[in-house]
């Protein structure tokens, strides 16, 4: 897997930490009102393929598509986001697990590539597909702490076990799309 080096954040050493009383009263809190919880997102079209998705009270965040897609590469495509989202869960669940068991991380990096087959170009080009989606997704965790690497490997495990993103990409579920 290529790393994507012309992607860089800045972080600090060690990593901000999650509170573990936090964690605790959390993991507390969901036992005693164990229902699902529904998340909501609206999503509006601004043109082409470009759209702002809105969700709590936060600012909307961009979506589109690369020029290659007919897009105007304003921000990443649906996809890209879909492998953001499975990296981004997978670090919550490192993070939280971290501090669950007091290991303090010092690097926290997730590189993702996922393959997908668009030869039915959204339904418009070839029909006769073979898969729609991603045929393959591979991920690679950098991580570093003061924990030998077993217990690290051991987190980055359990996480993705418990991810409520690698799960939904890796079960069937039903969606249902309807008109307003």
């Amino acid at each position: 897997m290529a790393e994507a080096t012309t992607m860089t954040a800045e972080v600090t050493a060690p990593l901000t930490p999650i509170p573990q009383e936090g964690l605790t009263d959390l993991a507390a809190k969901n036992k005693a009102n164990p229902a699902d919880k529904t998340l909501k997102v609206k999503t509006v079209c601004t043109g082409k393929f470009r759209s702002l998705n809105y969700a709590r009270d936060l600012e909307a965040f961009a979506i589109d598509e690369p020029p290659v897609l007919l897009g105007d590469n304003t921000a990443p495509n649906p996809s890209e986001i879909v492998l953001g989202a499975l990296g981004s869960c997978l670090v919550v669940g490192i993070q939280a697990n971290a501090a669950a068991k007091g290991v303090s991380l010092t690097k926290l990096e997730i590189f993702l590539e996922g393959d997908i087959n668009i030869v039915s170009t959204w339904g418009t080009g070839e029909l006769e597909k073979p898969q729609i989606g991603f045929t393959d997704v591979r991920v690679k965790v950098d991580i570093d702490g003061d924990a030998d690497k077993a217990v690290l490997e051991e987190m980055v495990t359990h996480a993705n076990t418990w991810s409520p993103v690698s799960a939904t990409l890796s079960n069937p579920m039903p969606v249902s799309v309807s008109m307003v």
